[in-house]
């Protein structure tokens, strides 16, 4: 298990994800998805993230291989979903938010698992938390576990499906960047990682580019300030703790 394949959106779950393996990993390699998703403005920053991760940290970059975009619009046409139509932000009569695309994971990594075959990479890495979530289905520990049986008896493999956040909510991902990569990776994330449904890239927050109302916007900025108040915890006494630039 030296060869990973991460489910790279261009978010900041996934670009943490992707850190996680370049320093576990020999051999990486990344794969997006083109769903018709409304904030698609994630598959042109998930490129500049590439870019700029190549540049600042050589070590990994030497580390880092092919990016893969697969084309799944027909999931864009059959939802009908808050993600991938222009409507409101609200929750359904089921319990769940209109932002859940249904298969959207288990089609996601069935995809990711086809390009990992062909390309002898055993590990399959996804930025999917049960901790800190709108309650998507697909991002639960038990249905990744499922989908890692379905997968190796579908194709006779030995795939190992990992979700490094699955259990830790936003603040800790957060730490997490900075434990693998310092300031530097944080501010990277800042910078050139997309979250908002809304796709808005004109509003710079301390936390990063959104509209800072959708809900996604809502938990990262709500993660970013408990990690600015447990790194003041951890720094402020030394007087080490200089905050990210707003």
């Amino acid at each position: 298990m030296t060869t990973a394949l991460v489910l790279f959106s261009g978010g900041q779950d996934s670009a943490t994800c992707l850190a996680w393996a370049l320093e576990r990993f020999e051999r990486v390699e990344t794969v997006g998805f083109d769903y018709g998703q409304r904030h698609r403005v994630e598959l042109e920053v998930r490129l500049r993230f590439l870019d700029a991760l190549r540049a600042r940290f050589p070590g990994w970059g030497r580390k880092l291989g092919e990016d893969h975009l697969i084309d799944m619009g027909v999931l864009g046409r059959i939802s009908e979903t808050s993600l991938t139509q222009d409507v409101a932000f609200r929750m359904n009569e089921s319990g769940l938010p209109n932002t859940f695309v249904p298969g959207r994971n288990l089609l996601f990594f069935t995809f990711a698992a086809a390009v990992a075959y062909r390309r002898d990479l055993k590990v399959l890495v996804g930025g999917m938390c049960e901790t800190d979530f709108s309650g998507y289905p697909d991002c639960r520990d038990d249905t990744l576990k499922a989908l890692q049986v379905a997968l190796n008896l579908g194709m006779d493999s030995r795939f190992a499906v990992e979700t490094p956040l699955m259990w830790i909510d936003k603040a800790a991902t957060w730490q997490m960047a900075r434990d693998l990569g310092g300031a530097a990776l944080v501010d990277l994330m800042i910078e050139h990682t997309h979250t908002c449904y809304r796709g808005d890239r004109e509003h710079r927050h301390p936390w990063g580019y959104g509209c800072g109302e959708c809900p996604a916007c809502e938990l990262r900025a709500r993660g970013w300030a408990q990690y600015q108040t447990q790194l003041q915890a951890q720094l402020g006494s030394s007087g080490a703790f200089q905050p990210a630039a707003a």
